[in-house]
């Protein structure tokens, strides 16, 4: 199988193209900078797959990189980090640009090719949803549930409608919304786990807003189980299917610690230190739940918290 990566730097790439070249796949990866991305890499990924100089925006150069590598699997993951900084109208548009304007590459790229991929996996978040802060729906956000307001939101409507039109010229695309991510080497758990080593952990916010989140290796096994099964296509949340509250978020982690979570962060200081990115990034939440990934047949490893942070966090014999 032939894979192009688009974003195999990130926190999920690496760890999907790790996943794919375990599988046998033949995996490049388009980057502006290939020489410097090579030393990014981790070393058993750097030596196994291809780098080729892309742009991130130019369709008829990705038509060429699609072409030539034969692709029978294109994973779109391109986006600037929502999280790298205050949400400033420039940092806004940065977010909204990088994702769309890659959306709008891949096709131009699938309309100038002569023979194109059977599967598109397109990256969303469930931002989609929306959050509420505090939270007072007791309903779980399904894949049926309707987009909800802000900006992420928008954000997300659009990154997905930067792809649709590849669903009529007859390519299988996937769209996975994806959780909280969380592993040892990067994602939001990170920022948390510091504070906590540090005796300085506890809840942002009020404490009762939702996360849904997903541990790494199942957000990447969730991923190949699309790409692997013909019959599936639409968008599907990449959820664990237990979401939990901030208290309880931080009362387990602090358990998996053996640290206490006693030093909340109150929701006025954050929003007072990052403004709307702390209204919808932290101290608001949504409860989402994989339905449609469930009903496909896909078994979590970590379907539960506590099984999460125990494979994370507790020495493995």
């Amino acid at each position: 199988m032939n894979t192009v990566l688009l974003g195999g730097t990130g926190f999920i790439g690496i760890a999907l193209g790790r996943a794919l070249i375990s599988r046998g796949h033949s995996v490049v990866i388009p980057s502006r900078n290939p020489e410097k991305t090579k030393f990014r890499l981790p070393e058993e990924i750097s030596g196994s797959v291809s780098l080729i100089q892309w742009d991130g925006k130019d369709g008829a150069v990705l038509a060429s990189i699609l072409e030539g590598t034969h692709c029978n699997v294109l994973i779109n993951l391109l986006g600037h980090n929502i999280a790298a900084g205050r949400w400033t109208q420039k940092q806004k548009k940065l977010i909204v640009e990088s994702r769309v304007k890659a959306g709008q590459a891949v096709m131009d790229a699938f309309r100038r090719m002569q023979h194109l991929p059977q599967v598109l996996v397109q990256a969303s978040a469930i931002g989609y949803y929306g959050t509420e802060n505090p939270p007072t729906d007791p309903l779980l956000a399904t894949e049926q549930a309707p987009p909800g307001k802000g900006f992420l939101a928008d954000t997300s409507v659009r990154w997905e409608a930067s792809t649709v039109d590849a669903e009529e010229m007859g390519i299988r695309r996937v769209v996975i919304r994806t959780g909280m991510v969380m592993g040892q080497k990067g994602g939001a758990l990170s920022k948390f786990v510091t504070p906590f080593r540090l005796f300085a952990g506890g809840p942002l916010g009020s404490g009762k807003q939702e996360i849904s989140w997903i541990h790494i290796d199942d957000e990447v096994r969730a991923i190949l189980h699309l790409i692997d099964n013909s019959a599936l296509h639409g968008a599907f949340n990449l959820t664990a299917p237990e979401p939990v509250t901030m208290n309880e978020f931080c009362n387990r982690l602090g358990t998996a610690l053996n640290r206490p979570s006693w030093l909340p962060a109150p929701a006025w200081l954050l929003e007072l230190l990052l403004g709307e990115m702390a209204s919808e990034l932290i101290t608001g939440g949504r409860r989402v739940h994989p339905d449609r990934l469930l009903d496909s047949g896909f078994d979590f490893l970590f379907p539960t918290l506590g099984q999460a942070f125990a494979d994370l966090f507790l020495p493995h014999e």
